[in-house]
């Protein structure tokens, strides 16, 4: 993955258009109203970037008489409630092409049936988020998506840096996933340094830059603050077992060569899968244990009863610290502290490189769709945003005013991105089906069970060989 590196401006631009995606998921229940008013792009801005984009001859073609694009999500890509203002991206597809993007809002846990009933109904939704990894390959083997080799070009200059991942996850001869990045945003510890420095410990930080950030120190810091009786929890986050199980550099459910495998048996994944269950013998793991249940309490980290936090970084795109319409101070920084910082996800001593799960930023189009060509356009615009030097340095700089974050924060990012561009982890595993994915998501007997007490040998024995006969399924199909 060498040379798809790129620095941080060229990966930063997409964040303001991505909705909540990562190790700790999206809103899975409901679709949250607005906490702010909609940010526009100044008009001086745009005015810049729209003569930016005009005279980069990489930007080809017109939408004709049909401008729109439909969108369906739980999130928007216009701006929104969390801060944002409009992407970049958005802002070239205006101005270039007169663009323009229907969002169709949809609850996250029911956004696959919204779909089908939109195909059935010939709505003509269009694009659709495949960054969770569980739209690919199960939306193409379904037939809800649809190959877009007709309408973008890999070998363009626009795409031909992004070409072999995109290749990488082909189904069959055909592309159904449209890969606009790899970013190392996928999964992030978050801590708060008032609590580590109270603890005793040296900033996560520092030891990762030291070389010192491993399962042993990170296991080490839990043993060492966890006590439930004064209310100190340990490990929290939605779905950080799938997090973790990325250091060691083995998929569940990866693809090569165009077909699925399980990597269940791997002893790679016994390794994480025992270390797991340590954690959970030592009382490390918060969520889904004990009096803490299972609801996630982020806010316990800006209040120093918690010292992880496994999440996207999505977690931490939005205001830092405001009041919102209803009155309320809300934003990361009042979630996770002052003090708030991150770090990739701790280092397995035994792997031989530093893996860390990537995720892709990507998206599917849509059986039926009315406008392939605006959203093949709409992606050109995505790509150009992270090739133009002047337009980067200003999504650069859009990033900052909108979210607050330091420059010691950009950096990390920076450098977690390169991190998975050269050792980053795909799983498929939430790709695949959703029995599949239910029965390796399961905290009984699936890959969280470890984390819960019950020994991966137990696990392994359930759901080896169903799972293999889901693949295999999959690959047949």
């Amino acid at each position: 993955m060498r040379n798809f590196k790129r620095v941080l401006s060229a990966l930063l631009a997409s964040a303001l258009c991505m909705g909540f995606v990562g190790c700790a998921g999206g809103s899975a229940n409901s679709v949250s109203e607005p906490d702010f008013s909609a940010k526009e792009m100044d008009s001086k801005t745009r005015e810049e970037v729209a003569s930016l984009a005009a005279a980069d001859e990489r930007l080809t073609g017109d939408l004709g008489d049909n401008k729109t694009i439909k969108w369906l999500s739980d999130w928007d890509i216009n701006p929104d409630g969390t801060g944002k203002s409009t992407p970049t991206e958005l802002a070239i597809f205006q101005e270039r092409y007169g663009g323009e993007i229907k969002w169709y809002n949809c609850i996250y846990a029911e956004r696959y049936d919204q779909l089908a009933n939109y195909i059935n109904s010939d709505e003509g939704i269009d694009f659709f988020y495949a960054g969770n990894f569980d739209a690919f390959p199960k939306g193409a083997i379904r037939g809800m998506f649809v190959p877009y080799d007709e309408y973008i070009d890999l070998d363009s200059d626009l795409w031909k840096d992004i070409k072999d991942v995109n290749d990488s996850i082909a189904w069959g001869n055909d592309h159904y996933m449209a890969v606009t990045q790899l970013t190392g945003d996928n999964c992030a510890v978050v801590y708060n340094r008032k609590t580590v420095e109270e603890l005793g410990f040296d900033d996560p930080k520092e030891m990762f830059e030291d070389g010192e950030w491993t399962w042993d120190v990170f296991e080490e810091m839990l043993e060492k603050f966890v006590d439930p009786e004064n209310q100190k929890y340990g490990l929290d986050g939605w779905w950080f077992e799938s997090g973790l199980s990325g250091t060691v550099g083995v998929p569940y459910v990866g693809l090569e060569d165009g077909k699925l495998v399980s990597n269940l048996a791997d002893s790679n994944i016994e390794r994480v899968q025992n270390y797991l269950y340590d954690l959970y013998n030592k009382n490390c793991i918060a969520i889904g244990n004990g009096d803490f249940g299972w609801s996630e309490h982020r806010e316990y980290m800006g209040e120093g009863k918690e010292l992880f936090y496994l999440i996207g970084l999505w977690g931490l795109y939005g205001v830092a610290n405001e009041t919102n319409l209803k009155g309320v101070q809300t934003g990361w920084q009042v979630t996770y502290g002052e003090d708030c910082m991150f770090v990739p996800l701790p280092k397995d001593p035994e792997a031989d490189e530093y893996y860390i799960p990537a995720n892709m930023e990507s998206y599917c189009f849509v059986k039926g769709g009315g406008n392939p060509v605006g959203v093949a356009k709409f992606l050109d615009c995505k790509r150009l945003t992270m090739l133009n030097d002047d337009i980067k340095a200003i999504a650069d700089q859009q990033f900052v005013d909108d979210y607050s974050w330091t420059e010691e924060m950009i950096e990390m990012k920076n450098t977690m991105d390169e991190m998975a561009l050269e050792h980053g982890v795909i799983d498929f595993k939430a790709g695949v089906s959703t029995d599949l994915a239910d029965m390796l998501d399961s905290s009984e007997y699936g890959v969280r069970a470890a984390g819960k007490g019950t020994p991966w040998n137990e696990s392994l024995a359930q759901i080896k060989e169903p799972v293999q006969t889901m693949i295999d399924d999959a690959n047949n199909s």
